[in-house]
């Protein structure tokens, strides 16, 4: 496996339903479930993007819990999910942590439920990511997506999951699964 693939959680600049540049709330649930999952695939961190003092104090003391605080002794399994998690400010911050590690800009990979030009099918750029001695940071929206401001920071975009029904809002922490799965897993 690589061992220089991050993934980030977004939280702002994100997009709400009336298409305004919001902060979402970090959720206890996208906290646990993307640390394991990213634990499962090896990623190297898995960055939580908020610019939120509040948000970050939670997030911060959710983290400690299980790496410095009580939670050690009572499930070590979720203590070893949480080792490469990390918070953030911003994706700029991200990508920053990201050259001082590799001494190297990340290429950066976003997800969305449309289809851009630049979208890239998930064998196309596992196979890539594989070979490419390259970090890469595969971004992940909260609310209703990422800006155009982040997507425009992309070297490829992801295509959409698609089931077989038109309907097409999937959890975040379930879209990072199938994702890391489609693209790093062992089929």
């Amino acid at each position: 496996m690589r061992n220089n693939i991050y993934v980030g959680l977004v939280h702002y600049p994100v997009y709400n339903k009336n298409s305004d540049v919001v902060a979402t709330s970090v959720t206890n649930f996208d906290i646990h479930d993307i640390s394991r999952t990213c634990r499962t695939y090896d990623i190297k961190k898995y960055f939580i993007i908020t610019p939120v003092d509040a948000q970050k104090e939670l997030t911060s003391r959710i983290i400690g819990f299980w790496t410095e605080g009580d939670g050690i002794e009572f499930n070590k399994n979720r203590n070893e999910a949480f080792e490469n998690t990390e918070l953030e400010d911003s994706v700029q911050s991200s990508v920053e942590t990201i050259e001082k590690l590799e001494g190297r800009k990340p290429k950066i990979i976003t997800t969305s439920a449309r289809i851009f030009s630049n979208s890239v099918d998930y064998d196309v750029l596992g196979k890539e990511m594989i070979e490419d001695e390259a970090p890469y940071l595969i971004l992940f929206g909260t609310g209703w997506g990422l800006t155009d401001e982040i997507m425009d920071l992309s070297y490829k975009i992801l295509k959409p999951i698609r089931g077989k029904t038109k309907y097409n809002h999937l959890c975040v922490r379930s879209a990072v699964s199938i994702i890391l799965d489609r693209l790093l897993g062992e089929n």
